[in-house]
């Protein structure tokens, strides 16, 4: 695949600022001359994200992701490189002239989005004549009016084998192109298509700019599966969309309202609710508590009354708590679900009932009296053990205090000896956590587990020599032609590690063009790779002397440590422990 011009990509980043890039995806906070926040890419309670301002760069220290603005963009996004770099022209409003065979994926995507909307089209069309009126049937049974089935573009699957695949056809689309969009799926048997979607109310996804990625299809009686969803296609992934949002989003400064299915959502919106969501036929994941947060700062979790939502409803108070949002929870009684609840009491009641909405501690600690008989002994003994457990989750000492003083009333227990409870429980999960760090330190010094450098472990001192000769590399790029025309450039073969040959060889190569940057690798690397570069950069330029004479002993270094007969580092380590023994 030919390379994008250098001279464009510099320019891209350049109009692409980092910080203002980052600040749409992550709520950044100054720290010295550095920005730090939550990071997007692992769940945390404490920022361990770093934007560098002054070499347009990003690093977190807790899960080791970092790169320079398009490799954020590739992992937010979870887009390849060109797509990255296509992404980050568009919002600069640079036209980009895209190399061949990026041109034929953007395409690609381009023709299933287009798709996709003819597909929704023919799905609402068949809602609205003869063949869908056990769908139109079905959705004004369950109390919603044309207006809205038409706002949200609902449509109808025929119970047939090709009524939307030979449609498609009639429009140009291949068997190919609709099976890579989830809209028909391939015959064992014959090698036919047929459609994916059939006898089904269905739902379009939209994206927040508008695009119809996927669907959802629902069944209307009580066969199973009750909801069938699209796969992760080319312009879809589940994990990463929340159904609605293109709507929500412009109601959701004050609060997010997260549903459990689609009927919720919808019946939400009709009775004035606009700002509800809800996850695509799967829990809650961690992206999806990030994308609440880049639209708001508060989410009332509205999920049915049933012991499976309750359930769920306990996984996406602790994701959307470590995405660094206030939650709350609604209580929908005397209904299965918040459709029902509305149906039966009307929208007034559900704003009260949102008013009285509970706190991730009132939720938890309600479950466990309701489930445990406290005027046991027993009973109330595990009601105390679990009570102390949840209390210890919370970092603040005022917020556990008035919580150690509710369990201590409702449990007839003096304060005391909660709080001294919960201080053992903290004291353990504390030094669980220090083990836990101290044998990921070890395990990541002795290079085990390494997906990025698997070949580190087999030579440590070979490994470390080519880290500081890349790091410094990376820092000064200036070395290699200076090396180049000494005669004294090392050869890719003079590396032990493959992942040293392979970023030595791009940046020996990329260095003969004009311009040289690290951005340059991103094209070759995986985000991952990138990542560890960035590691690399960041801890080689704490190092206090990074001349090129360094450099040439880092060689020699590398030299010794690939001739020495070294053992292996799972030789030491039994060694070690047979000494201990």
């Amino acid at each position: 695949m030919a390379r994008i011009d250098q001279s464009v990509i510099e320019d891209i980043k350049f109009r692409n600022d980092i910080e203002q890039v980052i600040s749409g995806y992550v709520s950044l906070k100054r720290a010295g001359s550095n920005m730090v926040g939550l990071c997007p890419f692992h769940s945390e309670r404490s920022p361990s994200f770093t934007v560098f301002t002054s070499d347009q760069s990003f690093y977190c220290f807790g899960c080791g992701s970092g790169g320079d603005v398009i490799t954020f963009i590739r992992k937010i996004e979870n887009l390849d490189y060109p797509s990255a770099i296509e992404f980050l022209a568009r919002r600069a409003g640079i036209t980009l002239t895209l190399d061949k065979d990026s041109k034929k994926e953007s395409d690609n995507k381009r023709r299933i989005l287009e798709m996709n909307r003819e597909a929704a089209r023919f799905y609402h069309k068949m809602l609205l004549s003869p063949k869908g009126k056990p769908g139109l049937d079905y959705l004004l049974k369950r109390g919603l009016t044309m207006p809205i089935i038409k706002i949200f573009g609902l449509g109808f699957a025929p119970n047939e084998f090709s009524a939307l695949t030979g449609f498609l056809r009639s429009k140009g689309y291949t068997d190919s192109e609709m099976s890579s969009a989830f809209l028909c799926g391939i015959s064992r048997k014959n090698g036919m298509p047929y459609d994916y979607f059939r006898n089904r109310v269905m739902f379009p996804i939209i994206s927040v700019t508008g695009d119809v990625v996927a669907f959802g299809g629902r069944v209307m009686d009580d066969s199973q599966p009750k909801y069938l969803n699209s796969s992760d296609t080319p312009v879809f992934k589940k994990s990463r969309n929340l159904f609605a949002l293109n709507y929500a989003k412009s109601a959701c400064s004050e609060q997010l309202i997260l549903c459990e299915g689609y009927m919720d959502v919808i019946a939400l919106h009709k009775a004035g609710f606009k700002n509800a969501v809800a996850t695509l036929g799967t829990a809650i994941t961690p992206e999806q508590a990030r994308i609440f947060k880049r639209y708001t700062n508060r989410v009332i979790i509205c999920y049915d009354a049933d012991a499976a939502g309750q359930n769920a409803a306990n996984k996406a108070f602790r994701l959307l708590g470590e995405a660094g949002l206030e939650c709350k929870i609604i209580k929908v009684e005397n209904a299965k679900d918040p459709d029902e609840y509305i149906k039966k009491f009307g929208p007034d009641a559900f704003t009260s009932l949102m008013s009285k909405s509970r706190s991730e501690f009132d939720f938890r600690f309600d479950s466990i009296m309701a489930n445990n008989d406290t005027d046991t002994t027993d009973g109330k003994v595990k009601a105390l053990s679990q009570v102390v457990e949840v209390i210890a989750e919370f970092s603040g000492a005022a917020q556990r205090e008035v919580y150690i003083h509710k369990a201590a009333e409702a449990l007839s227990l003096s304060p005391d000896s909660i709080r001294r409870d919960v201080e053992k429980s903290i004291s353990g999960r504390n030094s669980r956590q220090r083990k836990d760090e101290f044998r990921k330190i070890i395990t990541e010094t002795e290079g085990y587990g390494d997906r990025i450098n698997p070949d580190a472990p087999k030579n440590l001192k070979a490994a470390k020599a080519e880290e500081a000769i890349i790091g410094i590399l990376l820092l000064h790029p200036e070395y290699i032609s200076e090396m180049r025309k000494k005669g004294t450039l090392p050869l890719e073969s003079d590396f032990f590690t493959e992942f040293g040959k392979k970023v030595f060889s791009l940046m020996s190569e990329l260095s003969m063009t004009d311009n040289f940057s690290d951005s340059m690798l991103g094209e070759s690397l995986t985000p991952d790779e990138m990542s560890r570069l960035e590691k690399i950069k960041i801890t080689r330029r704490q190092v206090t002397s990074n001349t090129i004479e360094i450099l040439y002993d880092c060689l020699e270094t590398l030299k010794r440590a690939r001739s020495a007969d070294e053992k292996d580092v799972g030789d030491i380590i039994k060694e070690k422990r047979k000494k201990k023994n």
